[in-house]
């Protein structure tokens, strides 16, 4: 057999093993020693310390930047240049609140969904439409009397559970909004958001329904709080619209008596 002959056929039993690209135009030889490592000079000490550079907007505690808004319009810029949060990083807008600021009633769920990221506002996905219409039934409405946001103002990547790090991040935001907001009674929406403002160790089943003495930094005195299930449960088991009935015929009673 020719030497031709032998180096197609070499050639072809490489491409039949899937060796059919050439990884370099020159053999290399692989035991050869490692070439030396040149290590750089170590640089000069600086004459003179400079001067410390003041901290960029954002960059300070949580606690401190929500004692200093005097306002909701403050405290929304405050959130919008809080840099403490890492799912800011990842997220589109940042999601402060929808609805009338004054309201008596303060709506707080977990954290915004994909429609809330792109649009920037707080329950306008299907569950929000589902809270819409459940408000509707006893006469609320979020462009009149309804107040709304969450725990979280950016969405959590893939939508998953928000961690304890990301909500103690956001909840000096929170009490602050709810102080500036003065509700007259806040309903909370799902275990998230009830978790993480009564700090309970029960889970929502056990806790919805019942109402409870929100008191918090900066609160002079407690809010009353109901808490229910999130929408986005109440779409993924219908079967538990009827417990949150009874819970928005509670909350309406209370509503007519404050």
């Amino acid at each position: 057999m020719s030497d031709d002959r032998a180096q197609e056929q070499l050639l072809r039993w490489y491409v039949a093993m899937g060796a059919d690209e050439a990884i370099g135009a020159t053999p290399q030889n692989r035991f050869a020693p490692p070439a030396p490592v040149k290590v750089a000079a170590k640089p000069a000490p600086a004459a003179a310390a400079q001067p410390t550079r003041a901290m960029p907007a954002g960059s300070g505690s949580a606690e401190e930047a929500a004692r200093a808004a005097t306002s909701l319009e403050e405290l929304a810029r405050a959130v919008a240049g809080f840099e403490g949060c890492a799912l800011k990083r990842t997220a589109t807008n940042t999601v402060f609140a929808d609805g009338v600021a004054g309201a008596p009633l303060m709506i707080i769920g977990e954290a915004p969904g994909a429609d809330e990221d792109r649009l920037g506002r707080p329950f306008v996905g299907r569950s929000g439409q589902l809270l819409d219409r459940m408000l509707a039934a006893i006469g609320l409405d979020r462009q009149r009397n309804v107040y709304i946001t969450n725990v979280l103002f950016w969405r959590p990547p893939g939508n998953r559970k928000p961690t304890s790090e990301e909500v103690a991040a956001c909840l000096p935001f929170v009490w602050r909004h709810i102080e500036l907001g003065a509700p007259q009674i806040v309903l909370l929406c799902g275990g998230s958001a009830t978790a993480a403002l009564l700090q309970r160790p029960d889970g929502i089943t056990r806790l919805r329904g019942r109402w409870f003495e929100l008191a918090g930094p900066g609160l002079t005195k407690p809010v009353p709080a109901l808490a229910t299930y999130h929408p986005s449960y109440l779409l993924r088991t219908p079967v538990n619209k009827s417990d949150s009935w009874k819970d928005l015929l509670t909350l309406q009673t209370r509503l007519a008596l404050t």
